[in-house]
Order: structure tokens, then sequence, then C-alpha cells
């Protein structure tokens, strides 16, 4: 797969570890930033993954800010794009198994470098499971956004 990461500046120090994580499963990665600790607003970062997302540049994408919730409700702002905050391996495999998300969004002051590197192989490793309620449940989802973009 094609995976994106970015993060913003709070994030910044966790992402080469997880380009790591992710190439090592052979994966291919696009950087998309931020490339230093200075301040970046995390709302930009989340542009940029979803455009990549919608692009087709990538199949699916890594977020990391401080929390993971500010990335998290930027990126789910975009049709097509269904992200889920991840601090545990559990909802990192379900909310993929389950919800078809293609966006893991990070805290890197929640989690540290060993327990990222555990959640992002959980969710890079997940499938869609395609289970008629998973699939119902994301139909409903899509027509919500069609809703709001109309």
């Amino acid at each position: 797969m094609n995976i994106a990461i970015a993060a913003d500046h709070a994030g910044f120090p966790l992402k080469d570890a997880m380009i790591t994580v992710a190439r090592d499963l052979g994966h291919q990665v696009t950087d998309l930033g931020t490339c230093s600790a200075d301040p970046v607003d995390y709302p930009d970062i989340a542009r940029l993954v979803a455009e990549a997302l919608r692009s087709g540049q990538a199949d699916r994408a890594i977020l990391i800010c401080g929390s993971g919730v500010g990335a998290c409700v930027a990126v789910n702002k975009f049709r097509g794009v269904r992200g889920g905050t991840c601090h545990d391996t559990f909802s990192a495999h379900q909310s993929v198994e389950d919800d078809d998300a293609n966006v893991m969004c990070l805290g890197a002051r929640v989690v540290g470098p060993s327990l990222a590197g555990e959640l992002v192989r959980a969710f890079l490793n997940a499938r869609f499971s395609g289970a008629e309620r998973h699939a119902r449940r994301v139909a409903k989802i899509n027509a919500i956004e069609a809703e709001r973009f109309a």
C-alpha cells in the first residue's frame, strides 16, 4: 500500500519512527511533513493527508499531532476520509476492520514510540471485513457525507 504520513510540530518527534515502521512492513511511504518542530497548524497538515487520499496518492494515512484529537477532527471534515484517534491496538485494527477507516490519528504526547509502532502495525495489517452490518454502516456514513456536501 501507499501510506501518507504527516505530523504537526507536536507530532514531529514521532513521525520518522512511524515512517520506518511502515517501510519495514513493505509499504511505500510519502512523508507529507512537517519537517521540524517549528509550529504549524494541524488543520493544514490534515488537509495534505486528505488530498493525498482523495487523489489516490495514498491508500491510507497516519496523522500525528499532540493528542491525536485535533488532527482527527480536522481530517474527518473531508469527503471520503474516515479517521480515528487510536491509543490502543484494538482500536487501531478495529477502525479498519469494522469502520473502513483510512486514517489513523496518533497523539505523540499520549503514546510513546514503542506503542505507536504497535498501533501502526495493527492499523496497516488490518483489512475491512466487508461484513454486511459494517458495510451498511459505512454506507450510512457515506450518505451523511453526500447530504453534507450536496
